[in-house]
């Protein structure tokens, strides 16, 4: 049986809605369009994939399964569309995706002499898409902060880093030489607790009941924003920190959190001589 990419797209959008109205509007069709395309998809199928009334709609376990299997399927079409693009279009192209905080420059400079015709780009990621844009298409490699999910990825180990405090330049523990995370445990953690398990075993507010709910950040930027607004503390790569100086934020080790770990992703089905060249490179 042939699965309509189409269908799946919109079931996607519906599981993770988890509201028709919601889902044709992020579509751009007709909810009643949608509808129809949902129920001959679960035809096809020959399963149920929502239970629905009035008030809510649910993914059964059929569902689960196939939201989990659809996201790399849409992922792995939407690569081979913009590969087929760039093609098409007669040039070489090579991108890379990048964690902020770490510098690219010097095997991209040779990667460049080696290939005079080839054209690199650099693609800055985050925390949320630094394997997505490699699944998707969007980038050919990334140099990836761990832990990531590793299905469906070669993932080679470039370097560890020490992990850092980022504190109000006015913090009580600003200017110390190391900390350890017990020395944190009063302060209110920006990055999400379960990145910082070591922090999340002492934590006060979380003994107390009164931890705020973790919030995603776009960017480094927004969460120094906070620090420097006494709104919390962060942990971030050594890296990071230094690349992001500001005067009203300082950094200070955090002797017993262990190294973070920075690493080289791509597709593991991936046959590119260029990847493979520019691996050697980076973890030589």
């Amino acid at each position: 049986m042939d699965v309509d990419l189409r269908k799946v797209r919109y079931f996607v959008a519906v599981a993770e809605e988890l509201h028709f109205g919601r889902a044709a509007e992020r579509l751009h069709i007709a909810q009643p369009v949608l509808s129809r395309q949902i129920r001959a998809l679960e035809e096809e199928l020959r399963t149920q994939l929502f239970v629905r009334d009035r008030r809510s709609t649910e993914l059964t376990a059929a569902g689960r399964q196939l939201l989990e299997d659809s996201r790399p399927i849409l992922a792995a079409a939407d690569a081979l569309r913009r590969r087929v693009a760039l093609a098409a279009r007669g040039t070489s192209t090579f991108t890379i995706g990048f964690m902020p905080g770490i510098t690219v420059t010097e095997p991209v400079r040779v990667l460049t002499d080696r290939h005079p015709g080839l054209e690199v780009e650099l693609v800055r990621t985050t925390w949320d898409d630094q394997t997505q844009v490699l699944h998707d298409g969007r980038a050919d490699v990334g140099i990836v902060r761990l832990p990531v999910d590793p299905r469906g990825l070669t993932v080679r180990p470039m370097f560890s880093e020490p992990r850092v405090a980022i504190l109000p330049a006015s913090h009580r523990l600003a200017g110390k030489e190391s900390v350890d995370v017990a020395d944190l445990a009063d302060e209110h953690l920006l990055n999400d607790p379960d990145a910082v398990p070591e922090w999340r075993a002492v934590a006060t507010e979380l003994r107390t009941g009164g931890a705020a709910r973790p919030r995603g950040f776009r960017s480094i930027e927004e969460k120094l924003e906070h620090v420097a607004a006494g709104l919390g503390i962060a942990i971030v790569p050594l890296s990071t920190s230094e690349y992001y100086t500001r005067p009203d934020v300082t950094h200070v080790p955090v002797g017993d959190l262990p190294p973070g770990q920075v690493a080289l992703a791509w597709v593991a089905s991936r046959r590119s001589r260029l990847i493979y060249e520019f691996a050697e490179l980076v973890t030589a």
